[in-house]
Order: structure tokens, then C-alpha cells, then sequence
């Protein structure tokens, strides 16, 4: 067997101390695999004093120069987290000719092309699987196994926590304060919670996702965002009544007419959906390709031991590489030019639901104010008295979202409309093209 292939790990906190114990207990797997043996030489932490299991015989430092000038280290693996100094220690290790493996989202979705140009300018390896998805293999198949294809969609349930959340409010009828209190008792949910439940987590992994689905940059503020802090027991209790369930959905979307349309926030999904009975803490990533079909991955998105399973199969592809002489630049995507399609030009169906004055005429006058502004109904409903008001729930036809904010504001202005209680995308199939 070839003589080992050294390590640096930056960060030992859940991944870190997962990737460890991964390299630990399957120590003989890896190298069978890899080709050789596999060994972490060093670990970068904040507390170097700080005693931590799997680290006993290893170099624990508080200094990053102790890993970036041994040369006997050939992958770095970043797992701090964030973007500073994250992004600088990665872009270190590559100028000192070392390969990188992160699942730091946050860095490849906002500077993922500095990323790749510095890898190939250094000659490296730069992998980023665990990014996006925990364990879920994502990122090697849309690079990789699904390269034959034109991909047009990409929809997933990329965030575990708002799932679990919107899972107990589905099955349980539990309000959002209270979901998202048992999701911080669990460990699921920060005590601020804010990346999770306002959808920058899922956004940040939507724009990577697009960017390597479609071959084109699309950077974190090009992504329109709506997270699930609205969400309501009786948005969720009308759309089971509908046939729906809500989740949390990152959705890009590729059209040569309309160009790339990426965005996460709350949607209506169809029960019979592959996704729609991805239930707790799982994620899964729908995929449609033009020459595939449709396919979906599915598991584990976040957690110490899944998100290690990807890092360390990144670990094993730089170390076959290394062994063979030829690192195999997966990681490495040349991007296009494509247009983005501003959020206010974005087709969907639409769930609108309004407190109204109970008389009559009232439900002609909601119908007139929506055509007034372009927006066909497919159905409308009064449903229930809430003191001396009406509810009424619309499903809109599909629709430029321009046309819904101003069928919004018609409506807003009616003396019969006390509120606009929500408004939340409906996924489904437009039925016919949309003006």
C-alpha cells in the first residue's frame, strides 16, 4: 500500500468531529478505496487545551501557519464554517498547493467562482459535496452522472429544520412559536434561528444548486427569498382541505425563454408529489433533466455522521487522485452567461387567503378586483365565519408574480377586504402559457 495521505482539518465542532470518527472506525475501507491509507495530521481549533476524542495522537493547534507550511499535509478539509476566515484559509491552502475539501455553503454560494479559478490556477483539487444536502450525494451527480442531460428543474427540501417544523405543524396542528420551541430543545433549531426559518440556509444551497444544474452563475442575492415565520395551523389546515402539504422549497428553474429563476420560500405542493411526503428532519432534491426524466435524492441533509459520509467520499476521491497522479477536477465548472429572470416577471399558481365583510356581492367584488389586474381564478371559496368577518380562500390560475403583488394591492384597497391573511405559491404545472 501506498504511504499515507496526510490531513489538515480545520474546525472540529459536529462535521469535524464526525469526519473523524468516519476515518477512525472505517479506517481499512477508506484506504482499500482511496488506495491508500489515510491519516488527519493536524487539527486547527479554537481551544487547542481542549481535550476531544479521535485526536489524541494528532497536532491540535490554535495556528493555521502549522498546517498551511507542512508539506506534508496535501488536503486541507475546511469545516469551520462561515466566511471568515474560512474563505481565506481555503484560499490559502490552495496557493500553497494543497487540495480542499468544505461543506461551507456559505463561501461557494457567494464566492464559488474564486474558488474554482484559484483551484485550477494552483493546479488543485477543490470539492465541495457536503455543501448542499448533508449526506445526500447531489453535487457529484448533477457534475457527473447527469452531465448527458439538460437540466430544467431543480426543486428540493434543502433545509431539515423548517421541514421538522412544518412536519409537526401538518401532523399535529401545532402553531410555528411552539414547533419552532421543540425544535430548539431537540438541537434541530439555534437559539436565533434566523438562516433557518427566514430561508437564507436553503437560499444559499439554491443558488449553488442552479449554479451547476444550469452552468451559470447564480450568486446568493440573486435569490428571492421567503422563509415559513408567516406559516399559519390554518394556512396548513386549508391546504390539506385543497389536497396540499406546505413546505419550505428551493426551486430553480431554466427557461430559454424566461431565463434562470431561482428562489426559495413556502409553497402549496401537491400530495401526490415526490416531495411532498419527505417528512422531519430530511431533505430530499428533485431533478428534472431532458434526457433522465425525473429523478430524486433523497436522506439525511445535516447531522455530524451524514454530512462526514460526504466529506470523507471527497476526501477519498482527492486521495485516489493523489495516489494515481491524476487529481480528477470534479470540483472545477466553467459557467455561462444566462439570464436571470427578476422575481417580478416568475410564474406560479397562487393560495390567497382575506378576511372579508360577510354580505352579499362581496365574492364578486374579490373575482373583479383579481381580473382587474390580469389574475384568472381557478377557484374560490368562503369557508368560515371569524367573528362577525368572512374567510375566503382563492387559487389562482398561473400568473406573473407582478400581477399577483398588484391584484394585492386592488385588493387591499377594498372597503369589503379587512386583511390579506396570506399568500403562498401554489407548485403545479402551468396549464397554458402565461402573458
Amino acid at each position: 500500500m501506498e504511504k499515507p495521505i496526510k490531513i489538515g482539518l480545520l474546525g472540529a465542532g459536529t462535521v469535524g468531529s464526525g469526519v473523524l470518527q468516519v476515518l477512525h472506525e472505517n479506517a481499512r475501507e477508506v484506504a482499500l478505496k482511496a488506495g491508500a491509507p489515510v491519516k488527519v495530521k493536524a487539527v486547527l481549533v479554537r481551544d487547542a487545551k481542549k481535550t476531544r476524542p479521535h485526536m489524541e495522537d494528532l497536532l491540535v493547534t490554535d495556528k493555521i501557519e502549522d498546517i498551511l507550511e507542512d508539506e506534508e499535509i496535501q488536503i486541507v478539509v475546511e469545516l469551520m464554517g462561515g466566511l471568515k476566515p474560512a474563505r481565506e484559509y481555503m484560499l490559502a491552502a490552495m496557493k500553497a498547493g494543497k487540495h480542499v475539501v468544505t461543506a461551507n455553503k456559505d463561501v461557494i454560494a457567494q464566492f464559488g467562482k474564486e474558488m474554482f479559478e484559484t483551484a485550477e490556477e494552483n493546479n488543485v483539487g477543490f470539492l465541495f459535496e457536503a455543501s448542499v444536502g448533508g449526506g445526500i450525494p447531489i453535487i457529484r451527480p448533477i457534475m457527473e452522472s447527469l452531465t448527458a442531460n439538460r437540466i430544467t428543474e431543480v426543486i428540493g427540501i434543502v433545509n431539515g429544520t423548517t421541514n421538522y417544523m412544518l412536519t409537526k405543524m401538518t401532523e399535529f396542528g401545532e402553531d410555528y412559536q411552539s414547533v419552532l420551541k421543540e425544535a430548539q430543545e431537540k438541537g434541530y433549531a439555534e437559539a436565533n434561528p434566523a438562516a433557518d426559518v427566514e430561508g437564507l440556509d436553503a437560499a444559499r444551497k439554491a443558488a449553488i444548486l442552479a449554479s451547476l444544474a444550469f452552468n451559470t452563475r447564480v450568486t446568493l442575492d440573486a435569490v428571492s427569498v421567503e422563509g415559513i415565520t408567516k406559516i399559519t395551523p390554518e394556512d396548513i389546515d386549508y391546504a390539506r382541505q385543497l389536497g396540499y402539504v406546505i413546505k419550505l422549497l428551493a426551486i430553480a428553474k431554466d427557461s430559454p425563454e424566461k431565463g434562470v429563476d431561482v428562489r426559495v420560500h413556502p409553497t402549496f405542493l401537491p400530495k401526490e408529489h415526490p416531495l411532498a411526503s419527505v417528512s422531519d428532519v430530511f431533505n430530499a432534491i428533485f431533478i428534472k433533466g431532458n434526457a433522465i426524466g425525473e429523478a430524486m435524492f433523497y436522506g439525511r441533509g445535516a447531522g455530524s455522521l451524514p454530512t462526514a459520509s460526504a466529506v470523507v467520499a471527497d476526501i477519498v476521491s482527492l486521495a485516489r487522485g493523489i495516489v494515481s497522479g491524476e487529481v480528477r477536477e470534479v470540483g472545477f465548472q466553467t459557467f455561462g452567461e444566462k439570464r436571470l429572470c427578476p422575481v417580478e416577471e416568475t410564474v406560479s399558481a397562487y393560495y390567497v387567503r382575506l378576511l372579508v365583510a360577510d354580505m352579499p356581492g362581496v365574492l364578486g367584488a374579490i373575482a373583479t378586483a383579481f381580473g382587474d389586474e390580469g389574475v384568472s381564478l381557478n377557484s374560490v371559496i368562503q369557508t368560515r365565519k371569524v367573528g362577525d368577518l368572512a374567510e375566503i380562500v382563492a387559487i389562482t390560475h398561473h400568473v406573473k408574480h407582478r400581477r399577483i403583488e398588484r391584484a394585492q394591492r386592488t385588493l387591499s384597497a377594498l372597503p369589503v377586504v379587512t386583511k390579506i391573511s396570506s399568500v403562498i405559491r401554489v407548485e403545479t404545472p402551468p396549464t397554458k402559457e402565461v402573458e
